[in-house]
């Protein structure tokens, strides 16, 4: 109501003013009169009565600013340039100018840029920004000489412009014109003797244009001349991507030994290490030096894929003593590194202690939830998974990984039911998510609902029909429940096509020839599943084919060995007790 108040007001105050109009005119067809009070306390006004001239919106420059930059909010770049070029030639400012040239170029408009370049200079351009625009102009155009005198410029004026020249270049259409100028005008002899930065951001524009000979030798003569630690790391990238991993970590090492504490260069050398697969080494080279958050976690995964537990141990002592302000931002790392050496309820007091607003506060409680599962508090742990559900309404994509754990959590303990009912509460929120869905499926199928496990299936596979794991699930469940085989088999066999190497296909095909009665092929295919990844469920498969073949012996040892790695396998185990081997 208050606005409609206003509204009203306005009109009314539109209305004043349209009389007041209306009386002027009257006025002017009638015989002077005395003057009246009223007719003093008008004159007293003199604004009420003047009138002033709209001007063309070509004309203001104001409006053209405003459009120039509506339409640069809503990417038309095109527009904008034009707005700006109007708004150039009404403003005396240089930097209008110079935005309106920027626009143009961008566009790739000629005629506007060349107008704006103009204006520009008559308002008093620097040297400088001239040639940069004036060497993006020839560059777009293909005009290699005018570019190169442009840029040549450029350079002149000092680090500044050797600095826009390389964003010139970076930015260039043409990487290949690109490259060729900077060969030309990025000379040893040009380029400025001090600035070791520069020659490495030279090389590095190099090898970005393709240009790795180029490249090579600025940062060969940057070494030499200068020797420092960004000239030796950089060199050292150089040889990694040429393949040579022995010199790269030479020169690496040559660099830190220059700068021992400088953390950057301890990182750089650590991921190359760990790359050579050296990881232990590369959680021993970040232990040297100041330390902080970044570095104590690059150290625990260096450690953590080294399976060195002892310098884990270390780093978890170190970590625990650290200032406050290393430990405070560290408490999931220090939970992630206490989980890895077997300490859980230590590391579920360092998840407890993530505050709610730390970036790794979701990854802790579920974290939470996955230790409580293991240490048999199966209650507590879906409490949190539910918690997470909750909490994380306004983030879907949360939201959906909390019920997927809270499922997946039911299926470690074997109650595929409650894992399905999990599942189907998630879809009704996330409808046709294909991950839920085959999710789902899997449990069903566990359950021996196989004709809903299917139909979810053929769900995702309408959804995504290229998921080789919903084709391999699709397959094997057909096979399994010993229906619809010719499909089984055209899934089965486009999902090896895509991925022939796959242990969990094979098996799959393998188990689908048993199905058929192909008792050599059956026992070929999984014998080579088998010996890929030793799964107590292939081994069922393995065993039986093996069995019903007459190869008892041998299939008694498949089964030994498949229930040693897990004596709980509901389908290993329920091909024991059909056998009974």
């Amino acid at each position: 109501m208050r606005s409609g108040r206003r509204n009203i007001k306005q009109l009314r105050q539109f209305a004043a003013v349209g009389a007041l109009a209306l009386g002027a005119l009257a006025g002017c067809a009638q015989a002077p009169q005395r003057p009246t009070a009223q007719a003093h306390a008008a004159a007293a006004q003199p604004l009420a009565r003047l009138q002033l001239p709209a001007m063309p919106v070509e004309q203001d420059l104001a409006a053209q600013l405003m459009a120039g930059e509506f339409a640069l909010a809503q990417n038309d770049l095109k527009a904008s340039a034009q707005a700006y070029a109007k708004a150039a030639a009404l403003s005396a400012d240089p930097r209008v100018a110079e935005r309106a040239v920027g626009l143009a170029i961008a566009v790739n408009d000629a005629d506007l840029a060349a107008r704006g370049i103009a204006r520009w200079t008559a308002l008093g351009a620097d040297a400088a920004g001239l040639a940069q625009a004036r060497a993006q102009l020839a560059l777009s155009h293909g005009d290699r000489d005018e570019a190169q005198r442009q840029l040549m410029a450029l350079t002149a004026t000092g680090d500044a412009g050797w600095r826009a020249c390389g964003r010139v270049l970076s930015g260039a259409r043409d990487a290949a014109l690109a490259g060729a100028l900077l060969e030309a005008v990025a000379t040893p002899a040009r380029m400025p003797p001090k600035n070791e930065s520069l020659w490495v951001a030279m090389s590095q524009l190099g090898a970005k244009l393709g240009r790795h000979a180029y490249a090579q030798r600025i940062a060969d003569a940057a070494l030499q001349r200068f020797g420092g630690t960004a000239s030796y790391a950089w060199a050292a990238q150089l040889k990694l991507q040429a393949g040579d991993k022995a010199g790269a970590k030479a020169l690496w090492g040559k660099a830190l030994a220059k700068s021992p504490r400088d953390a950057r260069l301890r990182l750089g050398y650590a991921s190359l290490l760990g790359e050579l697969g050296e990881n232990a080494e590369a959680a021993r080279v970040l232990a040297v030096g100041p330390q902080d958050a970044t570095t104590y976690a690059a150290r625990a995964a260096f450690a953590a894929r080294a399976d060195d537990k002892r310098a884990l141990a270390r780093l978890y002592a170190e970590l625990k003593g650290a200032g406050a302000g290393v430990r405070d931002a560290s408490q999931y790392l220090l939970g992630q590194v206490a989980e890895l050496l077997g300490r859980s309820a230590e590391a579920l007091k360092w998840y407890e202690q993530v505050p709610h607003d730390d970036e790794h506060a979701f990854d802790a409680v579920q974290r939470s939830a996955v230790l409580l599962d293991k240490m048999g508090r199966g209650d507590d742990a879906h409490a949190l998974a539910r918690e997470l559900q909750q909490d994380y309404v306004g983030d879907p994509a949360r939201q959906r990984q909390a019920y997927a754990l809270d499922a997946e959590l039911y299926g470690r303990a074997d109650a595929m039911d409650q894992a399905a009912a999990v599942y189907t509460r998630a879809l009704g929120l996330f409808p046709d998510d294909t991950d839920l869905l085959y999710g789902r499926a899997l449990a069903w199928a566990e359950t021996g609902r196989t004709a809903d496990a299917v139909r979810d299936l053929r769900r995702v596979l309408e959804l995504k029909p290229d998921d080789v794991d919903a084709m391999n699930a699709l397959g094997y469940t057909l096979a399994d429940s010993n229906q619809q085989l010719g499909e089984a088999e055209t899934l089965l066999r486009q999902a090896l096509a895509k991925k022939p190497d796959e242990p969990a296909l094979i098996d799959s095909w393998g188990w689908l020839q048993y199905r058929l009665g192909h008792l050599d092929q059956a026992a070929q295919y999984l014998a080579r599943a088998w010996d890929a990844h030793k799964d107590p469920e292939v081994g069922a498969h393995y065993g039986e084919v093996l069995w019903v073949s007459g190869n008892r012996d041998a299939a008694r040892k498949v089964f030994d060995e498949a229930h040693k790695l897990d004596p709980k396998n509901r389908a290993l185990n329920a091909t024991l007790q059909r056998l009974r081997p």
